[in-house]
């Protein structure tokens, strides 16, 4: 449990600089770092319903023990370093933190947000694959990985990262919009994208960029319009 909470607050922590995707609800222009558009979740040849998890999901075994204090106090550095601008010194220091407590993958998301913003996608696909394979119960790690398969142009395991990501957090928005993205904007699939966007929606009530989107996706995917209900008396 704690390696979840390490990580989610150091990613939090550098979200501020980084514009991390998977945090927070955004219009479609700027719902992802350096993405045109949103993106939320479902397996892109198979869309799960959005009131439940895909199936499938790996289940990492729980954390026994929180870390020394010392690693604590290094990754609290590493954070103040990537909030500064100071990239090279906080990634030296994940990576540190990284080899020295393999356990908490905390410090791999962030490695992986900073690869991405430099525009190194490879490394960032490496170091969020090897985070997702230390602990499959971080749905931020999920989410952050499909970012950058989305940019990489790996739009099919992209939306099956977002489907990871619903399956460790259901109620986590941000993989819900990526999803319906890819699905719309990459695979062309608006009604397989619609159910999942309307389920952000009721997440995330308070992003009314998508309520836009939503109406078009509804245009787009063929749904009937209500009908008028019948007038009395005839």
């Amino acid at each position: 449990m704690w390696s979840r909470r390490w990580s989610k607050w150091g990613v939090l922590g550098v979200v501020v600089l980084l514009q991390a995707a998977c945090h927070g609800a955004r219009v479609p222009a700027s719902m992802e770092a350096a993405a045109p558009a949103p993106e939320v979740v479902a397996a892109a040849d198979a869309p799960a319903p959005p009131s439940s998890a895909p199936a499938g999901a790996a289940v990492a075994p729980p954390t026994a023990d929180p870390p020394p204090a010392r690693a604590a106090a290094d990754f609290a550095r590493a954070v103040a370093l990537a909030k500064a601008g100071k990239d090279e010194e906080a990634d030296l220091e994940f990576q540190q933190i990284a080899t020295g407590y393999p356990a908490y993958p905390g410090a791999l998301v962030n490695l992986g947000i900073l690869y991405r913003k430099h525009g190194d996608l490879a490394k960032s696909d490496q170091s969020l694959h090897t985070a997702v394979q230390r602990d499959a119960r971080d749905a931020e790690a999920w989410c952050e990985l499909g970012v950058t398969l989305r940019m990489e142009g790996k739009f099919h395991d992209a939306a099956e990262a977002y489907n990871q990501a619903i399956a460790a957090n259901p109620n986590f928005a941000p993989a819900y919009r990526n999803l319906a993205i890819v699905l719309d904007l990459y695979l062309g699939d608006a009604a397989a994208a619609l159910p999942i966007m309307e389920h952000y929606k009721e997440l995330a009530p308070d992003d009314k960029a998508v309520t836009g989107w939503v109406a078009d996706l509804k245009q787009r995917a063929g749904k009937p319009a209500p009908a008028a209900p019948e007038k009395a008396g005839g």
